[in-house]
């Protein structure tokens, strides 16, 4: 590989905590303490789960800034930097770089419809706004942009393009995806569900949303399956199916900031058009929770 990993292991897709007044900051650096404790091998901060779409540019910065800050260097912090508009997407890049990130990740741009040829020049734009290595994030079921193997081989070619988190579930995709692509772009698995066949096919870990609750646990999958036990990471695995697929009956991240509301990690708000789940789904889910060991 001609490029060192940006983590290997398992990141949290970091929830931010909002209060009236805006970000809360003491839960925010609870939270992130809580994953450091867990051992969590990297942050990600102001993703899809960090409800970057409705942070303005400057939430956006602070949040970046004091995730930096708390963190000290610990682990990988890695800064979102998505947006519809490349020109946005650079100027998030370019500050979460003031600020120290290790990273950037960058969502395909949503709603436009790029061509392949613009979503090459969105990449390329965002690089040469970056002094830090690019990740590209594909969710096709947020964006309804769905970026190829061919394409992904194609944005290798890119200096600071470094890595993708594909959270496309298609494991056929993803197969021939490492095939075009190993060697050249790190892997990371974006569903919960699939990081165990994702590990399988050569991915360097994930990105997690369940880890928001549950990092101990997620980390010793991984650490299971990297050692040779699969039966163990298995295991692990099936103890979460039904948390994790309860985290995503409602628009993520609502669910999983009801869950760590009742565990004590933050507050449940969440930002309009997101509302809060519905009672009986945020029961649902902390008695799954409970059940799995991850809540008390």
């Amino acid at each position: 590989m001609e490029h060192p990993p940006v983590f290997k292991g398992i990141a949290t897709a970091l929830a931010t905590p909002f209060s009236k007044d805006g970000i809360d900051w003491t839960a925010f650096a609870r939270m992130v303490e809580f994953q450091l404790t867990g051992g969590t091998d990297a942050l990600v901060v102001c993703g899809t789960t960090g409800e970057s779409a409705t942070l303005s540019e400057e939430e956006h910065a602070q949040a970046v800034d004091f995730c930096v800050r708390q963190v000290r260097g610990r682990v990988p912090v890695i800064a979102g930097a998505g947006s519809n508009d490349t020109r946005r997407a650079c100027r998030l890049a370019e500050r979460a770089c003031l600020c120290g990130a290790d990273a950037v990740m960058a969502v395909t741009p949503y709603y436009n419809k790029a061509t392949g040829r613009g979503l090459f020049a969105h990449y390329a734009a965002i690089c040469e706004s970056s002094d830090v290595p690019v990740l590209i994030y594909n969710v096709p079921g947020r964006t309804g942009m769905n970026v190829t193997p061919e394409q992904y081989a194609e944005l290798a070619c890119l200096d600071r393009v470094c890595g993708i988190k594909e959270a496309d579930p298609d494991l056929e995709k993803a197969a021939r995806t490492f095939a075009l692509c190993r060697g050249a772009l790190d892997i990371y698995c974006g569903c919960d569900a699939l990081i165990l066949p994702f590990l399988a096919l050569g991915a360097a870990g994930a990105v997690s949303v369940i880890s928001n609750a549950a990092p101990k646990r997620i980390k010793k999958l991984y650490a299971a399956f990297a050692g040779g036990d699969v039966k163990l990471a298995q295991a692990i695995q099936d103890t979460l199916t039904e948390t994790e697929k309860l985290l995503f009956c409602e628009p993520n991240p609502a669910p999983v900031k009801s869950l760590l509301a009742q565990m004590g990690l933050c507050g449940a708000e969440v930002r309009l058009p997101l509302t809060q789940p519905e009672p009986a789904l945020a029961e649902k889910l902390f008695s799954a929770a409970k059940k799995a060991g991850i809540a008390k």
